[in-house]
């Protein structure tokens, strides 16, 4: 019996822990990140050498983070993703690294700031407008004021290359986030 007893104090206790509001987002943030690696890979070996450009499958999991839990975690998505996943694949290549945590950072932050202000669609679609303009000035710094070689970077060509992606991610990531928010009880802080 007291076996039983102390079972059920240690199930209470790790369902308390669980709980907690930054446990939560630490696991999910932590989750997300590894969505953010694997995503881009599944994409590569069912779609082949050019889905990453075309489906844009690292942003999904920096939206969604961004979206469900706000700045902080959508900016650590994406750098564990881009770094991490660099490390284990080489991809991004180590010349486009940079250019893609920028980018990506840009997206987390905007989202999570549009998402207090705006629904979730509504901030989904300015961070994508806002965020490529944004983008792109930084790109334009980087090349001509800072003097970085351009490794064939651009915008438009990226944002014609990945309608397909923006577009599933227009249809996805809320709803991805609407659930998550409701099964964890998350709020964008």
């Amino acid at each position: 019996m007291l076996e039983k007893v102390n079972t059920m104090k240690k199930q209470n206790r790790l369902v308390e822990v669980l709980s907690n509001k930054k446990v939560k987002y630490g696991i999910t943030t932590a989750l997300l990140s590894g969505v953010g690696i694997l995503l881009p890979r599944i994409f590569h070996f069912l779609a082949g050498a050019t889905a990453g450009s075309v489906f844009l499958p690292m942003h999904f999991a920096v939206l969604i983070a961004a979206l469900t839990m706000g700045i902080i975690s959508g900016s650590i998505v994406a750098g564990i993703s881009v770094i991490f996943s660099y490390l284990l694949t080489g991809m991004p290549s180590l010349a486009r690294l940079p250019y893609m945590l920028i980018e990506l950072v840009i997206y987390a932050i905007l989202l999570g700031a549009f998402n207090k202000k705006f629904n979730s669609y509504v901030s989904l679609v300015l961070t994508i407008v806002l965020g490529r303009i944004i983008y792109a000035g930084v790109l334009f710094v980087a090349i001509n004021w800072v003097g970085l070689p351009t490794y064939g970077i651009s915008v438009i060509a990226s944002i014609k290359t990945g309608l397909p992606g923006i577009a599933i991610q227009l249809i996805t990531v809320p709803v991805i986030s609407m659930i998550l928010n409701k099964g964890l009880k998350f709020k964008n802080d």
